[in-house]
Protein backbone atom coordinates (compact mmCIF):
# COMPACT_ATOMS: atom_id res chain seq x y z
CA UNK A 1 0.00 0.00 0.00
CA UNK A 2 1.73 3.50 -1.10
CA UNK A 3 1.83 5.97 2.00
CA UNK A 4 -0.46 8.90 1.68
CA UNK A 5 0.78 12.13 3.05
CA UNK A 6 -0.20 13.99 6.52
CA UNK A 7 -3.73 14.87 6.40
CA UNK A 8 -4.96 12.87 3.67
CA UNK A 9 -7.97 10.17 2.95
CA UNK A 10 -8.31 8.17 0.21
CA UNK A 11 -11.70 8.14 -1.25
CA UNK A 12 -12.81 5.32 -3.01
CA UNK A 13 -11.67 6.84 -6.36
CA UNK A 14 -8.20 7.01 -5.16
CA UNK A 15 -8.52 10.76 -4.85
CA UNK A 16 -6.94 12.84 -2.01
CA UNK A 17 -8.97 15.31 0.24
CA UNK A 18 -6.51 17.22 2.10
CA UNK A 19 -7.87 18.45 5.18
CA UNK A 20 -6.58 22.36 6.36
CA UNK A 21 -9.00 22.89 9.21
CA UNK A 22 -8.64 19.73 11.74
CA UNK A 23 -10.39 21.12 14.47
CA UNK A 24 -13.54 21.95 12.29
CA UNK A 25 -13.21 19.32 9.65
CA UNK A 26 -12.57 21.78 6.61
CA UNK A 27 -11.30 20.17 3.32
CA UNK A 28 -8.93 22.26 1.20
CA UNK A 29 -11.75 21.54 -1.70
CA UNK A 30 -14.35 23.37 1.13
CA UNK A 31 -12.06 26.55 0.64
CA UNK A 32 -11.54 26.43 -2.85
CA UNK A 33 -15.52 26.19 -3.63
CA UNK A 34 -16.27 29.10 -0.88
CA UNK A 35 -13.87 31.39 -2.86
CA UNK A 36 -15.34 30.19 -6.19
CA UNK A 37 -18.59 31.25 -4.40
CA UNK A 38 -17.30 34.83 -4.04
CA UNK A 39 -15.63 34.97 -0.70
CA UNK A 40 -12.84 37.33 -0.36
CA UNK A 41 -10.74 37.47 2.58
CA UNK A 42 -10.16 34.57 5.76
CA UNK A 43 -12.40 36.10 8.31
CA UNK A 44 -15.17 35.54 5.83
CA UNK A 45 -14.21 32.16 5.41
CA UNK A 46 -13.29 31.60 9.33
CA UNK A 47 -17.46 32.72 9.01
CA UNK A 48 -18.50 30.37 5.70
CA UNK A 49 -16.75 27.27 6.94
CA UNK A 50 -15.17 27.30 10.23
CA UNK A 51 -11.74 27.07 9.46
CA UNK A 52 -9.51 29.06 11.95
CA UNK A 53 -11.84 29.22 14.47
CA UNK A 54 -10.81 27.04 16.82
CA UNK A 55 -7.19 26.56 17.12
CA UNK A 56 -6.12 29.01 14.11
CA UNK A 57 -3.01 26.62 13.21
CA UNK A 58 -4.61 26.48 9.70
CA UNK A 59 -4.86 30.17 8.83
CA UNK A 60 -1.87 30.45 6.84
CA UNK A 61 -3.04 27.21 4.68
CA UNK A 62 -6.51 28.47 4.43
CA UNK A 63 -5.08 31.99 3.20
CA UNK A 64 -2.74 30.76 0.91
CA UNK A 65 -5.49 28.41 -0.65
CA UNK A 66 -8.21 31.04 -0.72
CA UNK A 67 -5.67 33.51 -2.69
CA UNK A 68 -4.50 31.64 -5.13
CA UNK A 69 -8.10 30.02 -5.64
CA UNK A 70 -9.30 33.67 -5.93
CA UNK A 71 -6.29 34.56 -8.16
CA UNK A 72 -7.04 31.78 -10.41
CA UNK A 73 -10.86 32.82 -10.68
CA UNK A 74 -10.09 36.30 -11.32
CA UNK A 75 -7.77 36.19 -14.27
CA UNK A 76 -8.44 39.16 -16.67
CA UNK A 77 -10.23 38.53 -19.88
CA UNK A 78 -9.78 40.39 -22.93
CA UNK A 79 -11.94 42.55 -24.15
CA UNK A 80 -12.85 41.84 -27.72
CA UNK A 81 -14.24 45.08 -29.83
CA UNK A 82 -17.29 44.97 -31.99
CA UNK A 83 -16.85 44.85 -35.86
CA UNK A 84 -17.96 48.06 -37.48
Amino acid sequence: MTPQPAGCLSSAYGRHRMYVCICNGVTERDIRQAAEAGCRSVPELTMRTGAGANCGSCLDTAAALLEDTRGVRELPVPMLQHAA
